[in-house]
């Protein structure tokens, strides 16, 4: 134990020297930004709770469990309601509370925590969350919420049904509304081993990683896994193992290549390239296929009728009129190695829309012509 607090203590002299911001190469990233440390991470929490003090803007007598809840409520106080009892409760709304504890949190830090109506309840404005436990994913309580909502959106209703809302006026938030009651438990100090998962996997950042850290701390110190996990040696004193948090969180990491993506939300039409995105030489057409249909509809009268016999019966006729038009098909060459700039310009050029984009990038990319990976979110 000894011999490695000197091995630190001497890796921190070195440090000092060798490290400064001129030497940091321009296409390395800080350590901590392209890895997740195994232990230290963030914890999620949620609750069912009520919000009262509502302007008449509460669950409706439809939603069952708000009324049940709040005669579960008023029972704690001493408050004896018959089963059968239904009270009319517009100013009360059932939610559900959710919060994120930061890593390594100890009892008495407070939390920022969200508020969601579960029922019908047309707004939180104005409202008061009451005491709420929060649980944890194995069921325990690990904080208790409590404060007033702070509700960005608005909505009013007219007496003829018309309503105007602006954002959402059934979701609210209350700053620091949670208190943390009891730590939430971390392996962290208890390894022998620090567990650094690349949030990227690569085999080439893996081993740069490896280089970097048993340069500045000595042979052996880390081993690289896998592409996407790197094991550290650390001290067990938690006094050295944080100066050694420390050092390796200023260490710069040369990444590894990554393959250039192009990115598509079929939702939104959305549609985005890496700036490493390379097309090789192709040639491009590009047609709109616009089909017109016209219907017309007209009365076919029928002749006037002789000698009391009638020469046919009045209908109605539909004309229909249909015309294509398949654009301008120009056909546009790209050529070799043209970069993201260049593509962006002949494909505006070409007058295509984002899904248009999309299919000409997906052809190309089954033509062997596109240089990126093809990603649909």
């Amino acid at each position: 134990m000894r011999q490695f607090s000197l091995l630190i203590a001497s890796a921190i002299l070195i440090f000092s020297i060798t490290h400064t911001p001129a030497q940091a190469k321009v296409q390395s990233r800080y350590l901590m930004d392209i890895v997740d440390v195994q232990g230290i991470r963030d914890n999620q929490l949620v609750g069912y709770g009520l919000v009262v003090g509502l302007d008449g803007t509460g669950d409706r007598t439809q939603v069952r469990f708000t009324s049940q809840s709040v005669v579960n409520m008023l029972k704690q106080f001493g408050v004896q309601l018959d089963g059968r009892t239904d009270p009319k409760l517009k100013n009360v709304a059932a939610v559900a509370v959710h919060a994120t504890v930061p890593p390594l949190a100890s009892p008495g830090q407070t939390l920022d925590i969200t508020v969601s109506s579960l029922g019908d309840a047309k707004s939180l404005r104005g409202g008061t969350l009451l005491m709420t436990p929060l649980r944890a994913v194995d069921g325990e309580i690990y904080a208790v919420a409590q404060g007033n909502l702070v509700v960005g959106g608005v909505s009013a209703q007219g007496r003829n049904g018309t309503s105007v809302t602006i954002n959402v006026p059934t979701v609210g938030s209350i700053p620091n509304g949670a208190l943390l009651e009891a730590p939430m438990e971390s392996d962290f100090n208890d390894n022998e081993e620090i567990v650094l998962n690349l949030r990227d996997p690569s085999f080439m950042t893996a081993r740069n990683i490896e280089r970097q850290v048993n340069a500045l701390f000595g042979p052996d110190v880390a081993q690289a896994d896998s592409s996407a996990k790197v094991l550290v040696r650390a001290p067990k004193s938690n006094r050295e193992r944080v100066t050694f948090m420390s050092m390796l969180e200023e260490l710069q990491i040369e990444q590894g290549r990554k393959s250039p993506r192009v990115v598509f939300n079929s939702r939104t039409g959305t549609v985005v390239m890496g700036g490493d995105v390379v097309v090789r030489k192709a040639a491009v057409s590009h047609g709109n296929l616009t089909i017109s249909i016209t219907e017309q509809e007209f009365v076919s009268q029928p002749n006037a009728p002789m000698w009391g016999q009638g020469q046919g019966e009045t209908v109605v006729i539909s004309d229909s009129q249909v015309d294509i038009d398949t654009g301008d098909g120009h056909m546009f060459v790209w050529p070799e190695g043209i970069a993201l700039e260049e593509v962006v310009r002949a494909v505006n050029s070409l007058g295509a829309s984002p899904m248009d984009l999309m299919a000409i990038l997906q052809a190309l990319d089954e033509a062997g012509a596109l240089e990126a990976e093809l990603v649909v979110i």
